[in-house]
């Protein structure tokens, strides 16, 4: 696949609630995902279950539900790529984050080549915590 088709079926993605991603039909007739959708959403919960055991050193709450994770995209050859970011630029824990969340998408069953991406918009901020954080972190 081209770098053009693979932007274009990046841009046609599918988004569900929890972030991830997979390729859909468009309008002009773009192959849609090779992977079954029963199995896309298998990948995807059990990708989340494996965020939730990466937590921030310093934060007592995991990175899924901290917010820190922007997007999954699960590809047809099961090559995973996630989007997160940091609390901050200078987060102490920026070298070690995106590698503890490479290994453990890493070992989810099924995954193949998993790329973490570190961005920066949009900035982190607490309104991205879900409650289950906050609860954790007293932040009501």
């Amino acid at each position: 696949m081209t770098d053009n088709e693979s932007e274009a079926r990046e841009m046609n993605a599918a988004v569900s609630d929890s972030g991830a991603t997979a390729p859909v039909a468009s309008d002009n007739g773009q192959k849609t995902s090779a992977l079954p959708e029963a199995e896309i959403a298998r990948m995807t919960d059990d990708i989340i279950a494996a965020l939730k055991t990466v937590y921030d050193p310093e934060i007592p709450a995991d990175i899924y539900e901290l917010g820190l994770i922007y997007k999954i995209d699960i590809a047809d050859n099961r090559a995973v790529a996630v989007d997160m970011t940091l609390t901050t630029p200078n987060c102490p824990a920026a070298q070690e984050l995106p590698v503890n969340v490479e290994n453990a998408v890493s070992t989810v069953a099924g995954v193949g080549e998993v790329k973490v991406n570190i961005v920066w918009d949009p900035p982190w901020d607490a309104s991205r915590m879900s409650d289950e954080a906050r609860s954790v972190l007293n932040m009501w």
